[in-house]
């Protein structure tokens, strides 16, 4: 939540300043007979807001000692003649670099900040927040890895029993070429390892950690519980 609250003031025009940036950057790059005309005109007005709130001797540049929060942590990048302030031209220049990294625990702030729409947003922050509670076996507010590592097995076991059990029509518990669908049948002599003509729970486990895990197949390898 205070992520939110912070972007208020100072951050918040900086926040604006970067995606005013990357929008007329990705319209430039549309049109690259365009120069950097648009970028100016995009940038400009945001800019202007910058040196009316924070250029207090009004010199016509930024120093260290009048900026705050994301402009004074990314001073050195964007000071890129090191002359200990900034100019509007270097604060056109770095601004798409002011952007916040993205990450997809930011999903949970999401939720939060919708959280006042209906009972079904504090439902799904219950639901993350159950399952976040349940890896933390010690109950020291940390997520225990062992318990990460068998809540994602338990996940990949689930994934594949659904499989199963739409696919095994004749619950014999494999799954045959005629069965196959989908990706399955796209790929069944890749997955099918042990080359029987049929793919099997392990062999299900086995294509399914790998795609987890990030590893490309390797028809070689045997899935486990194989001779």
């Amino acid at each position: 939540m205070r992520r939110f609250l912070y972007c208020s003031g100072a951050l918040l025009a900086v926040c604006a300043l970067s995606l005013a940036a990357q929008d007329q950057a990705d319209k430039t790059k549309a049109d690259p007979k365009d120069t950097g005309k648009k970028v100016t005109q995009g940038l400009k007005h945001e800019i202007d807001q910058l040196f009316k709130d924070f250029d207090k001797n009004n010199d016509g540049y930024l120093d260290r000692s009048e900026v705050r929060g994301v402009l004074k942590e990314h001073f050195e990048k964007l000071d890129t003649n090191q002359d200990g302030k900034l100019s509007r031209e270097e604060l056109e220049k770095g601004a798409a670099h002011l952007q916040p990294r993205r990450r997809p625990s930011d999903m949970v702030y999401v939720l939060i900040e919708m959280s006042d729409c209906d009972e079904g947003c504090n439902e799904e922050i219950q639901r993350v927040y159950d399952v976040l509670r349940k890896l933390d076996k010690k109950n020291n507010g940390k997520i225990d890895p062992e318990a990460l590592q068998a809540a994602r097995q338990q996940l990949l076991e689930e994934r594949v029993g659904h499989i199963l059990k739409d696919l095994d029509t004749d619950k014999d518990g494999k799954i045959s070429r005629a069965e196959a669908r989908g990706l399955i049948q796209k790929n069944f002599d890749q997955l099918d390892t042990n080359k029987d003509g049929f793919i099997d729970r392990q062999e299900l486990l086995k294509a399914a950690s790998e795609k987890a895990s990030g590893k490309t197949p390797n028809p070689k390898e045997k899935a486990p519980g194989d001779k």
